[in-house]
């Protein structure tokens, strides 16, 4: 087979690789080991530009990864005034239109550990000279790799990031041919990049509340499943928190549902804020008026101290009358929870009571045995069985 034949076929692969993800994690790895693969390489990295801090930030170090380097990196990150090209030299590439070109470089590269800065200075204040890529001339040696190929990424017509791929020392070097497939290989993560984008904001608005932010009725009923299968599987707490904000349909009748709204997304914010204080919790809006918030290892009491402060907050909104707080939690006296459709049945009869009796504070499911009682029990209206189902209205 010829090698443009080959290279053909990288191509398609590396589309068809990217095509499959499910997540950015797996297209950024997906982008980094097509590309190391179709050209041959050792290692490739995939980093994006943070324009904000001014910085690179590797997402994925793929291939054979040097000592430190990390798969996918929580803080490898590079100041984009030690790789100027990215911001300066590529934009004047550019500006004649048409698609920046990738480059080559290597370990022999005329750096020295005494004059990195004075080139680098030299290179801030406009020279692209030879000491323009000294560090990435020094990251070559200092990682043992011979060379590299770096293909700028551009995204809807800017600069997104970079393609990184690097052989190891003794290989032969990348050539004006590697480099020009590697611009090509650079367009089609671009192209896969966007679309894995679109998807991402697709998954947003699929389990987003619009008006609050919070997570919506269909990303906790996924997680709740979750939660309780790990429940089964070690043992872990499962808490449900479920709120009905007390009147807020009089707030819409009287005042209007621009302040009904407001004071929905106010007491959004007040639930995620409470909701921070257990680590990992999800807070969520199920619709209409009722919240919840998921929490998967504190300990029943902790859920039950901030769902306190939580009630607490919610009776000093404007124009509110409060939150009806209900909980139900494993880690109380509740019998078995075979599903998650069980607890959410306690939790929101447990809610229920708290909302028929105007409590201000919490009804726990197991701390109030009429709690109990009320799930098990037959529905009275047709609106309290679909409460206590757990299901849409």
């Amino acid at each position: 087979m010829g090698g443009e034949d080959v290279r053909l076929r990288a191509v398609v692969s590396l589309a068809q690789s990217m095509a499959a993800a499910h997540t950015p994690r797996e297209s950024w790895r997906a982008a980094a080991l097509g590309a190391c693969e179709a050209l041959g390489g050792s290692f490739a990295a995939l980093s994006v530009w943070e324009r904000g801090p001014g910085r690179l930030r590797v997402l994925v170090n793929a291939g054979e990864r040097a000592e430190g380097e990390e798969e996918f990196p929580d803080e490898e990150t590079y100041p984009v005034h030690e790789f100027p090209e990215i911001t300066e030299f590529l934009h004047e590439r550019w500006a004649g239109g048409g698609e920046p070109d990738a480059w080559v470089e290597t370990a022999d590269g005329p750096v020295g550990e005494d004059d990195v800065a004075s080139d680098a200075k030299s290179a801030g204040e406009g020279g692209h000279g030879s000491g323009y890529y000294h560090q990435r001339v020094a990251a070559l040696r200092r990682r043992r790799r011979g060379c590299c190929v770096v293909a700028p990424i551009v995204l809807h017509g800017r600069a997104w990031g970079e393609l990184y791929v690097a052989r190891p020392v003794g290989e032969a070097v990348f050539g004006r041919e590697d480099a020009d497939f590697a611009t090509v290989l650079a367009a089609v993560v671009a192209a896969g990049i966007s679309q894995t984008e679109r998807l991402e904001e697709v998954r947003r608005l699929a389990f987003t509340d619009p008006l609050t932010g919070l997570a919506n009725r269909r990303l906790v009923d996924a997680r709740l499943d979750e939660a309780v299968e790990r429940h089964h599987a070690d043992g872990s707490v499962v808490s449900l928190v479920v709120c009905d904000l007390n009147g807020l349909k009089a707030v819409n009748d009287t005042l209007g549902h621009a302040v009904g709204d407001r004071l929905l997304e106010r007491f959004g914010s007040v639930l995620s804020r409470c909701g921070a204080m257990l680590p990992g919790a999800l807070a969520a809006r199920l619709g209409g008026d009722e919240f919840c918030l998921l929490a998967v290892g504190p300990e029943a009491d902790e859920v039950i101290r901030v769902s306190t402060e939580l009630c607490d907050r919610a009776s000093e909104l404007e124009h509110g009358d409060g939150v009806a707080c209900g909980i139900a939690s494993t880690g109380d006296p509740i019998g078995p929870v075979v599903s998650a459709r069980r607890l959410f049945r306690l939790a929101d009869a447990a809610q229920y009571r708290a909302k028929a009796a105007r409590s201000t504070k919490p009804v726990v499911a197991g701390r109030d045995g009429e709690v109990i009682r009320l799930a098990d029990s037959p529905p009275k209206s047709a609106h309290d069985r679909r409460r206590l189902r757990g299901s849409r209205p």
